[in-house]
């Protein structure tokens, strides 16, 4: 994915909020919907936007899909990001 739909994912404060949630590691999609008081389908069309943005990888065990941060993606815009400052 490029940045675009990164950008985009991350345009809304609830999906933000699940970002700097899942910043401690790896959590399943009920945990992560007990943070907040919004049904578990709104949180979880947040989840798939985040993940077609290549924000989060998810990983299903048993019954449950556990989400975690893409480092590699998130790296990768604060990279670019750090890359517009410039060298002052």
């Amino acid at each position: 994915m490029g940045f675009q739909e990164s950008f985009k994912a991350l345009s809304d404060p609830t999906r933000r909020d699940i970002i700097t949630l899942l910043k401690g590691g790896a959590m399943s999609a009920g945990d992560i919907v007990e943070h907040f008081s919004m049904t578990g389908a709104t949180i979880s069309h947040h989840l798939s936007i985040l993940k077609h943005a290549g924000l989060v990888t998810d990983k299903k065990e048993g019954k449950y899909i556990y989400y975690e941060l893409n480092l590699s993606v998130v790296e990768e815009i604060m990279s670019w990001l750090s890359g517009l400052k410039g060298n002052d």
